[in-house]
């Protein structure tokens, strides 16, 4: 199975730049050893299962808790089973279309 993750989290309460926030998020998610892709609005993760997936999205939220009074935090899934390394087959598949599109 295939669990495509997109989401974003931050602090409300911090100011206008919260990027030193977001990066330890993006340390957490780089130390699980999952594939991700991080975006100027938000990251993209892949695990095998719902489980692996909401316990990243907690360990995230984890790391702001303690010092973060308000959390903002959007989630999207795309689940699908029997399939994986969806995050690089999804691309590549747009690629190869553009490509037959270019070359008529």
């Amino acid at each position: 199975m295939s669990v495509l993750v997109e989401f974003a989290m931050f602090p409300t309460d911090k100011g206008e730049s919260v990027s030193s926030y977001v990066s330890r998020i993006i340390d957490v998610i780089d130390k699980s050893g999952f594939e991700y892709k991080l975006t100027p609005m938000g990251t993209v993760f892949e695990t095998e299962t719902m489980e692996d997936a909401l316990d990243l999205i907690k360990k995230a939220y984890d790391v702001l808790e303690p010092d973060c009074n308000r959390i903002y935090s959007t989630i999207k899934f795309d689940i699908r089973k029997n399939r994986s390394n969806r995050m690089k087959q999804k691309i590549a598949s747009i690629e190869s279309k553009l490509n037959k599109e270019v070359k008529k």
